[in-house]
Formats: C-alpha cells, structure tokens, sequence
C-alpha cells in the first residue's frame, strides 16, 4: 500500500512497498493516472457530453506517456538497481559454484599473500621463544676441584719424596734423609673478545639484542674453557690434561680398537685410594662403543643407572661424557680415568666480565661491548689420573 503526504515546498512524498524505489514510482504513476482520469470523468459530467478538444486532447497524450513509463519500468531490466542487494546475492551465488574459476569483476577479495591487497593488515607474529643452534661443551667442572684467586697465579707447594728409613741393628748408627719438595704454579690466563651493536638495534629490541648477546657469550666462553682443560697447551691457555706427559698411559692392546682388558688394566694401573674415587671421562662415541663390550663370562662392562638421575657406570664407576674428548683412533688418547678431584685444579681469577663502551664509536651510533673472562688451570697430581691410549 502506498503512502503520500504533502511536503512543505508543496511535492508529494511517497512512501510503502518496502521502500523499492521502482515499487514506488509505479505506484505513483498509479495513483498519478488515477487522480488525473478522475479529474477528466468530473469534466465531461460537468459539461454533458461536451469534450474541449484541447484539453482531452491533452490528458490523452499525458495518459500515453504515463503507460509508456509504466511499461518500460514494469520490463525484466528496466531501470538501474544500483543498490539492489540481489546483485551481491547472485555474486554469491556465483561464487559458490565457481569458486576462484568466479569471473573478476565479481571477484573482488582482499588477501594475505600480496601486502597491498590486504597483507599489510595481517602482520605475522614474531615469536618470544628463541632459536639456538646447540652450544656443546665438556662438563669438566663438575668433577675437578675449583679454586678462587684474587692473585695472577697460585703456587702449591708438592713433596716429591719422602724420608729414607733403614734397617739397623741395635748398636748401627743411624743415617740422616730428608724429603724432597717442590711447586707447581698455576699462571691466570686471560679469554676476551668484543662485539659492536648498532644502537638503534639496542634501542628497538627492547633489550632482546643485548640479552641474546650476552647469552652468547657466555655459551662461548665456556666451550673454549671447557676444550682448554682438555687439550689447552699451558702457554696462553689452561694447561690441558690430554697434553700432560706426566699422567702414565696404557695400551688396549689392539691398534684401533679398546678392549675389555685394555679398560681393567687401565683402571686397576691407578693406586686404591684414586681408582676407588675415579671416574671415567669419554665421548658419545666412545660410550657407545664400549656399551658393546663383554667380559670373558659375556657380562656387558657397561651397568646402567641403579635410580634416575644417577650416572651410568663401567666396572663399577661413573662416567662422564665430554664431546671434546677424542674418537677412537690409532695411537690416541680416547678415555681418561683417575680422581679427577685430586688430579687437576681450575683455578678463577675472575668470573665473565662485560664492559658497555658507548664511547669509542658513538660517532658512529655503535656502542661496544669487551668480555673478559680469566680462568687458569694444571694437573696437580699426575698420579691420580691414567690415559688410555689405542694401540699395542
């Protein structure tokens, strides 16, 4: 049902039919034909049967406008429907059939995969877990004896013998010994390196930069100390065990192979006090070789873990597994054993120490960052610890 009301500047408003703006003209033609045929039936009623020509002759003409409006905007694609909902109804519809086949001006979407197209709204996350490649190092100080020193060196002083007693008879004169004594020092040695970092790195990370940094550092410092007790050759480094000719040695008896008894004569070659306490240090590799070895009676040497958390063990002793010991190979040193709290000393003189120098290249817009660390270290007791050593 349509609606009309009377504007202020005297047009009439139309109103009904769902508000369909073709709806509503049609109905207004409607009303405006109805309204213009009643007014001419009042004419000739006035006038009994007197036609002005003029005038029918007009409202004629206006009459055949009107139905060729009405007809024009009653076919199938008269009028324009910018606005018609159905026209995103049919796109739909399109798209549900076709998919991306859809043709591209009904297409119109906006996707990650191209920034202007919609990408720039869908930024991709970046994640506070951290990636690290893994940093390895010999785990050496967990069975060495540690030592602090405010001092550029440590001197232990070492008896080297002990008194020479004799038997004598009753009236025999007695003869005089005495010990022999020595030192050993342990020099400080010093491991440093810089690194320089954009301040506008520093200022942007929110602290990430120099964290990571110093993370790296720190897992650097500690493998090349680590490699340094093993195999440091005592002039700018640690001296290291493997580099020590006083530790006695023994062969497995087999060229490139170690062998059951190669392992009990190396570990029963020690005194008891030290093989009671000692401990076996190896790589992966060479644990995992001897885990295939057997007895004579065909019982593994290697014993698994009594409890979690406990070391595993071959003839009786733990085992510690450091990835800078040597691969089992002709005329090496693969498999160290002894008391290794008695045997080698680590000596810190001071713990990793990071200096920010913000001055140097501040021109630059750099700043820059000193690490220091100083750590010496020596075998104190060669007697304590044995090598093994591949071949006959």
């Amino acid at each position: 049902m349509l609606e009309h009301t009377a504007a202020p500047d005297g047009a009439i408003e139309y109103k009904g039919e769902g508000d369909d703006p073709v709806a509503v003209v049609t109905a207004a033609i409607d009303d405006f034909k109805s309204e213009v045929i009643g007014r001419l039936e009042k004419v000739e009623a006035a006038q009994a049967g007197a036609k002005p020509e003029p005038e029918t002759k007009g409202a004629d003409k206006l009459v055949e406008r009107l139905d060729k409006i009405e007809a024009k905007l009653n076919r199938p694609a008269g009028g324009e429907k910018k606005d018609d909902p159905s026209a995103e109804r049919k796109a739909f519809g399109t798209y549900l059939r076709l998919g991306n086949a859809t043709p591209a001006d009904e297409l119109k979407t906006l996707t990650v995969s191209s920034d202007p197209g919609g990408g720039y709204i869908v930024p991709p996350e970046v994640s506070t877990e951290f990636q690290r490649n893994l940093v390895e190092f010999s785990p050496i100080r967990s069975i060495v004896s540690v030592r602090t020193t405010g001092a550029p060196s440590v001197m232990y002083p070492t008896r080297t013998s002990v008194t020479n007693a004799k038997w004598k008879g009753e009236t025999q004169t007695s003869e005089a010994s005495e010990p022999g004594f020595g030192q050993v020092e342990i020099p400080v040695r010093e491991l440093n390196t810089y690194v320089d970092i954009s301040n506008q790195l520093l200022a942007d990370s929110g602290g990430a930069a120099e964290a990571e940094l110093r993370l790296a550092l720190a897992e650097d410092f500690g493998k090349k100390e680590g490699t340094a007790f093993l195999t440091g050759d005592g002039v700018l480094q640690p001296a290291g065990l493997l580099r020590d000719t006083r530790i006695g040695s023994v062969a497995t008896g087999h060229a490139v192979a170690i062998t059951p008894d190669g392992l009990i004569n190396l570990m029963y070659s020690l005194p008891a006090a030290y093989r009671m306490r000692g401990t076996w240090m190896m790589n992966g590799k060479s644990l995992a070789s001897i885990r295939r070895l057997k007895d004579a009676q065909g019982q593994f040497l290697w014993q698994q873990p009594l409890a979690a958390g406990q070391p595993e063990s071959i003839l009786g002793r733990p085992v510690l597994e450091a990835v800078d010991m040597p691969d089992i190979d002709a005329g090496a040193f693969p498999i160290i054993f002894g008391d290794f709290g008695s045997g080698y000393r680590i000596i810190d003189r001071s713990e990793m120490t990071i200096i920010v120098n913000p001055f140097t290249r501040a021109t630059e817009g750099i700043t820059r960052f000193h690490a220091t660390r100083r750590v010496g270290g020596a075998v104190i007791q060669p007697q304590a610890l044995a090598k093994q050593l591949v071949g006959t």
